[in-house]
């Protein structure tokens, strides 16, 4: 039964995935919001990027933040008590002095150090704030508090956003009438392998190492059809920490993100829903599938394993803390649909695929295990699982066609056929023990992420 629901459900998403993509091409396929957006009038916009030990990038990254094509934004990058040369290579190369402005006391975050601007007019979109650190929960709070703008985009300091990024998320924001939007996330697309020059994506190739292959394959199925079908019934939980945007005001009446948890960005998009459900507001969340942001994946098994180790014990800390709306009819399709979704195949189906696994082993020793039921349950889930990523793959060519050579699409159609056996008992053993950790109360952080950088164009 659990398996058949399962079945459904990935069904459901398929369709409605695909309807929310129709729909979106075709509402966004006629009018021209670059003369509007290119207005002073425009509504204003603060990026918030926090930075930790980024000295190598960093200049290169607020050099492509501050290239997008938008007028009335501000570039708030959050150096969040980094050890290496961070700040100092922020202000040599864009020629920094710390000013004087007034901080609301009452806001709780850790100490700021500094707050600089540059007194050039090229680059008067900049501010950076130099804090201790308290991590990027904090640093993200710390922007929102300080900025002064009608909405807050939060985003990892190294991600590609491409120029007219911000063009969709204000239009996203305008578009429905009816409701108050509230927040607009994104597709993020694995940039590992491609080519950046000068802050620009120039060319885009599939990843030359087989782990981050296999996270674009998963991400594309989580993002154009996983996610794009909940934003289709207006159900989505979740906001990727790499590309979230808010409407301020909301964002900061629930407390901006919660410090105490690694899953922050789960969590500020619960509260922000709860928030409008419990005022009985109208209000909805908006997803855009088009290619706007580009981020460099784990290439090192060990790296990954501790990401999704840190995901897995955000989920549980999320569900947990709002566990009231299991089921809960007040909540809507959110407490009916949306939550018991997560509880039952996001947390609780890979601790039943890591026990099942023993119960093969014990029910093969015991002598009772019936091999022609095990043989056809198994393949049906396994052709199932691949079809579902191979129609992942082709709509994604036929939407966006960014993968369109013939060789790249039967590598990951190869990545489809051997995931279930290479890469995915890797995300269930990351799932076990970040639940463990989190259940027996393991101490554990955020963990580091290596990068290795873009390529560039010679």
């Amino acid at each position: 039964m659990f398996t058949l629901i399962l079945f459904l459900l990935f069904i459901g998403m398929g369709y409605f995935s695909t309807r929310n993509s129709i729909h979106y091409k075709n509402k966004n396929s006629f009018g021209d919001m670059s003369k509007l957006m290119a207005s002073p009038l425009a509504p204003s916009i603060t990026i918030v990027a926090p930075a930790y030990n980024e000295g190598l990038t960093i200049v290169e990254n607020i050099r492509s933040l501050m290239s997008l094509r938008y007028v009335n934004y501000e570039v708030m990058v959050v150096n969040d008590g980094s050890k290496d040369d961070t700040l100092q290579k922020m202000i040599d190369a864009y020629d920094l002095i710390k000013i004087e402005q007034e901080i609301d006391p009452n806001w709780q975050s850790k100490t700021i150090r500094g707050i600089y601007k540059s007194p050039h007019k090229a680059f008067s979109k900049l501010t950076v704030i130099d804090k201790d650190n308290g991590g990027k929960s904090d640093a993200l709070n710390t922007g929102m508090a300080l900025s002064t703008n009608q909405y807050v985009g939060c985003i990892d300091v190294d991600c590609l956003l491409l120029p007219d990024a911000l063009l969709h998320v204000v239009k996203s924001f305008f578009q429905r009438s009816e409701k108050r939007v509230i927040a607009v996330g994104g597709v993020i697309r694995v940039a590992n392998s491609c080519i950046i020059q000068g802050g620009q994506l120039e060319e885009i190739k599939l990843p030359s190492n087989w782990l981050a292959r296999f996270q674009l394959l998963e991400y594309t199925r989580s993002f154009i059809l996983g996610r794009m079908a909940w934003g289709r019934i207006d159900s989505l939980l979740i906001i990727s920490g790499a590309f979230g945007f808010f409407d301020r005001e909301i964002a900061l009446a629930v407390g901006g993100y919660d410090t105490n948890t690694v899953g922050e960005d789960m969590e500020i998009v619960f509260k922000m829903r709860r928030y409008m459900h419990e005022r009985k507001l109208p209000y909805t969340i908006e997803y855009i599938p088009d290619p706007l942001c580009w981020t460099e994946v784990p290439e090192d098994p060990k790296i990954l394993i501790n990401q999704r180790d840190r995901w897995a014990r955000g989920n549980l800390e999320t569900l947990f803390k709002h566990k009231d709306m299991f089921f809960n009819p007040k909540f809507g399709r959110l407490g009916m649909l949306s939550y018991p979704y997560w509880f039952f195949y996001e947390w609780l189906a890979p601790i039943l695929e890591f026990f099942g696994f023993f119960t093969i082993i014990l029910f093969y020793w015991l002598g009772i295990l019936n091999w022609d039921f095990f043989l056809a349950i198994t393949a049906t889930v396994y052709i199932f699982s691949v079809m579902f990523s191979f129609y992942a793959i082709l709509w994604d060519v036929y939407s966006y066609n960014e993968y369109n050579k013939t060789k790249d699409i039967l590598i990951l159609m190869l990545c489809a056929l051997i995931e279930p056996f290479v890469y995915h008992p890797f995300m269930v053993w990351a799932a076990i023990r970040g639940n463990y950790k989190k259940l027996f109360k393991i101490k554990s952080g955020w963990g580091t992420q290596v990068r290795k950088g873009f390529a560039k164009a010679t």
